[in-house]
This record gives structure tokens, C-alpha cells and sequence, in this order.
């Protein structure tokens, strides 16, 4: 599968290492390309048009504050029926969230109502997103989104990073988004008491009782 990943930074590299480890093709999509190219560690790059032209998923992992304004110069009409994964978070400069009273991810399904979004891998850090085993038990990651097909397709990208199909937590509607962006308040703070970014959360569910 060709997977466009909008985003040259460090989680953009991360997660097309981990793709292409996989066996995908993977390009990088940026406004500037020939700039880009020199961080890109020898991962293909182009621009943004040319990176989705024929990719049936798009990543966003662009920062949260420019990524609508980054998706829509792509284009709706590029964009239509594509599957979105989106990882970003948006911050302000002061720390706060971007995106306090809705998410990121609702703002660019709303935006663009005939891509398929699905919102995951923004509550583990870079290494994690394709290392799943590089901490001590297993962690869960979630999934929110309307469309179940597409959750199905990137539930397979997840797998195909290292993700078991049960540490996937589908949350529902692509509203339950705001729960995986406002963890990042917290993930900051549980990461300055470890003094490390390399953890993840496991939800555990209620002991059985005897009857």
C-alpha cells in the first residue's frame, strides 16, 4: 500500500520507517520538498499534491495548528475518500491545547466531510508508535472515527507497526477524539515525573467476581 504521510519531522520519519520496515511504499509530503529532503534521512519526499495524488492513506502528522489550513491547500476534491489518519495534536504557545472545546481530529472531519478520519497514535511517543515492544507490558492504543472500514484499514497499518489487535481500543465516533488529544495534558505531565517519554497506558478492565 502507498501510504502518504504529510509531515517531515520526527514522527513523520518515525512512522515511515516503521511502514516501510513493513513493506509499504511511503512518501513524505511537504510544501517545501527540496528543503525538506536534507532531514529526510533518505526518505522519498515531494510535495504535497504529488505525495496523496495516488496514495489511498493519507497521515497527517503535521502540527495541530497548521494542519487544517495545511489539508485544505491539498484540497478537498485530493482528499475524498481517502482514509486520513490523523496524529496530530495542536498546542499553543503557551502549552494549552489548541483545540479545547472540540478536537483536531473533529475539525478536519467536519472540514472535510467526504474523507474518512481516524484519529489515533497521538497518546505514545515517536519510539513507541513503532516500537510497541520497547516498554516493559503492553500498552493500549485507540481509535476514533465514523467510518468502520477505515478504522479497519488502519487497525492493519497498527498491526503492521508491531501493535497486537488487542491493545486496539475502538472508542467509537470521531467525537471521542477529544479524549485521545486531551490525554496529551497528561501524558506532559507523566513524562516530567519519569523524566522519559518511553511509556504507554494499558486499560485494564474490572477483576471477574465469582458468582
Amino acid at each position: 500500500m502507498k501510504i502518504a504521510i504529510l509531515g517531515t519531522g520526527t514522527v513523520g520519519r518515525h512512522l515511515a520507517q516503521g511502514w516501510l520496515r513493513a513493506g509499504h511504499d511511503v512518501v513524505l509530503g511537504s510544501r517545501q520538498p527540496e528543503e525538506a529532503r536534507p532531514r529526510a534521512e533518505g526518505l522519498p519526499v515531494a510535495g504535497l499534491a504529488s505525495a496523496v495524488a495516488d496514495a489511498p492513506v493519507v497521515v497527517n502528522a503535521t502540527p495541530g495548528t497548521a494542519s487544517v489550513e495545511l489539508l485544505t491547500s491539498v484540497g478537498a476534491d485530493a482528499l475524498a475518500g481517502r482514509v486520513l489518519l490523523d496524529v496530530a495534536v495542536g498546542f499553543t504557545a503557551d502549552g494549552s491545547l489548541s483545540h479545547p472545546g472540540e478536537s483536531l481530529g473533529e475539525e478536519i472531519q467536519r472540514t472535510f466531510p467526504a474523507t474518512r478520519v481516524v484519529k489515533t497514535l497521538c497518546t505514545v511517543d515517536r519510539k513507541l508508535m513503532i516500537d510497541p515492544d520497547s516498554v516493559q507490558g503492553p500498552s493500549t492504543l485507540f481509535l476514533s472515527g465514523e467510518d468502520a472500514e477505515a478504522k479497519r484499514t488502519v487497525s492493519g497499518l497498527l498491526r503492521d507497526l508491531g501493535w497486537p489487535t488487542d491493545s486496539l481500543l475502538d472508542l467509537g465516533g470521531i467525537s471521542t477524539a477529544r479524549g485521545q488529544e486531551h490525554y496529551s495534558l497528561l501524558f506532559i505531565g507523566i513524562a516530567q515525573a519519569l523524566g522519559s517519554y518511553g511509556f504507554g497506558i494499558r486499560v485494564v478492565e474490572e477483576a471477574a467476581r465469582p458468582a
